[in-house]
């Protein structure tokens, strides 16, 4: 199959058994294809890439030699077999023998599964839980970053091969089936990408690219990635359409996009998204972006992560106020109740460092926002990684789930959610020496400004990132059959759900909001006139009952044993329907 782009990097078939191989190295005076230990004088093109046609078989690996000297692999490479250290390997585009005839899911339909795949078992691994995943109402998987990374186990956010799936998980042929896989159960899959950064272990662009990174825009991951450069938006730009297109993924979540400078190399992303996929299936593109930029989703992005809902949500019934909790004490109530209004907490005041943050969002519809109770960011952040459902009571946790379920927005559960998991997902990675160590105590060090880590021996107790254990309690795997209380989690999660297809779902993209209002430190309530109805909810995760004003309606869930014009304490939550 031909497949090869004008000006694309890496390797490409373009038919009868060659491949085309480009590569961007400004800083080279010549660059050789080292081919299945054949030599070939690539040619230069005049704007610092260079490029050459050859014959090649599957798996076949290569390298590039910069000026008769170092070899280095592809940094488009789409396979990576050996790992960052290994040479590249050519790998077809029509390895997978594409089944399920999917036609994708729309938007308002989603109910997001996020997930780790090594703490999954991998690609195989995932694939034997999605039967279950689809029955409990799952409707889109979303993957955690998977390009190849140093070592055996990492986030993924660590990832120094964009284009190529970490072999540790499987070959890419086997993603491509978890993709299919997913599909034929009815579920999109979108997956995780990273474009603000490489990990700090294998990159070796900064030898011959030297231009592809700046030093005046510094990220908390290390160089900054320039995106002033033509060759630069195209590197990251072809990868997105590769995941799209070759691996047919449903959407893509943009990681820390407010440290992509400058930032209107997004209108540039989603322009190639949109002119280049979409014609047999929605495309989403969502955004993570502390800077809370509403204007980017009144441009085409589908939506962002509603960092502001989790935040004001996790203080209200946990208390917490250290790090970035401190924005959100003492007005936890009133930030989640303006969340639930008009989509972002913060629009433009400034934060308790005296920071701007956000822009007006209440113009924005509710299905522009992705909301969770939980992500990987959330619980691996923590020192120990400790999940909610093991810092609240079960009727607080409950109530959270059924919150995040029942609101008008699209919602994002961490896997093991649906069923209370209780294992922890903490920060790992696998670095080798020197660099291990420097992870182990940077880690460390982050916590140094919580009282309950004040003392080096407090900080020493934080799991160390590279130890295997850390990694390995980390795993999530399906509930045993006889689980009776995972059972009873996972058939209340699936009511609720069901709930959300009923009311909800169809009418999703048409919600608008009837205002919300604080009904005490730890309680909200909130409304949405849908098309055919009001939609009403209220919660209450604090020490006593308090008044709700819901208007008389059909009463879709209902928690706690107050009277019906309360909110019990402790977890109550009331959802009423009010048909028109």
């Amino acid at each position: 199959m031909s497949v090869a782009v004008a000006g694309r990097l890496g390797a490409w078939p373009i038919g009868d058994g060659c491949y085309q191989f480009r590569v961007w190295a400004p800083d080279a005076r010549e660059v050789a294809l080292v081919l299945d230990g054949d030599l070939l004088q690539m040619h230069g093109e005049g704007d610092g890439c260079f490029s050459v046609d050859a014959a090649g078989s599957a798996g076949a690996p290569y390298r590039y030699r910069i000026d008769g000297d170092e070899q280095v692999p592809d940094p488009a490479s789409r396979w990576q077999p050996h790992g960052v250290e290994g040479a590249s390997a050519l790998l077809p585009v029509d390895g997978h023998a594409w089944k399920s005839g999917w036609t994708g899911r729309a938007w308002h339909e989603l109910v997001i599964y996020e997930v780790h795949l090594g703490c999954s078992g991998g690609i195989e691994g995932l694939r034997t839980q999605l039967p279950a995943l689809a029955a409990m109402g799952i409707t889109a998987l979303e993957l955690m970053p998977v390009a190849q990374f140093p070592g055996r186990r990492n986030w993924g956010y660590d990832g120094v091969f964009p284009y190529a799936p970490a072999e540790v998980y499987g070959h890419p042929d086997a993603l491509k089936a978890l993709v299919d896989d997913a599909h034929a159960q009815g579920m999109a899959v979108l997956l995780d990408v990273v474009y603000n950064h490489f990990g700090p272990q294998g990159n070796l662009l900064s030898r011959y690219a030297s231009a592809f990174f700046r030093t005046d825009a510094p990220t908390p991951w290390g160089e900054a990635i320039d995106f002033r450069q033509p060759q630069v938006r195209r590197f990251f730009i072809d990868n997105a359409l590769m995941w799209l297109q070759e691996y047919r993924f449903d959407g893509l979540r943009l990681d820390a996009v407010h440290t992509i400078v400058p930032n209107d190399f997004l209108a540039d992303l989603q322009h190639s998204v949109r002119t280049h996929c979409g014609a047999d299936r929605p495309i989403h593109l969502v955004l993570e972006n502390e800077r809370n930029q509403a204007h980017w989703l009144r441009a085409g992005f589908q939506a962002q992560w509603n960092d502001d809902y989790h935040n004001a949500l996790h203080v209200m019934v946990t208390g917490e106020r250290e790090g970035y909790y401190a924005d959100y004490a003492d007005r936890a109530a009133e930030l989640l109740a303006r969340s639930l209004a008009e989509g972002f907490g913060w629009q433009g005041e400034r934060n308790h460092k005296g920071e701007m943050r956000g822009e007006p969002s209440a113009d924005v519809s509710a299905d522009h926002f992705v909301i969770f109770a939980q992500n990987h960011d959330q619980i691996g952040n923590r020192a120990f990684g400790d999940r909610l459902c093991t810092q609240v009571t079960p009727a607080v946790a409950s109530a959270v789930q059924a919150l995040t379920l029942l609101t008008p927005m699209v919602p994002l559960v961490f896997m093991g959610e649906p069923w209370h998991a209780r294992q922890p997902f903490q920060f790992f990675t696998d670095f080798a020496p020197p660099l291990d160590e420097a992870v182990r105590e940077g880690r460390r060090r982050e916590f140094a400004g919580f009282a309950a880590f004040s003392s080096q021996s407090e900080r020493d107790r934080i799991p160390d990132p590279n130890a295997i254990a850390t990694f390995e309690r980390s795993r999530v795997a399906l509930p045993p059959a006889d689980d009776a209380l995972a059972a009873a989690h996972i058939e209340d999660f699936a009511a609720l759900l069901a709930v959300r297809r009923r009311y909800l779902q169809p009418a999703l993209a048409h919600a608008r909001s009837l205002g919300a209002r604080v009904l005490g430190p730890q309680a909200v309530q909130a409304g949405w006139q849908l098309p055919e109805g009001q939609w009403w909810v209220a919660f209450n995760a604090g020490p006593a009952d308090v008044a709700h004003s819901l208007p008389d309606g059909q009463v879709l869930r209902a928690q706690g044993d107050a009277q019906a014009a309360h909110l019990a304490a402790g977890g109550g939550i009331r959802v009423h329907w009010v048909a028109s």
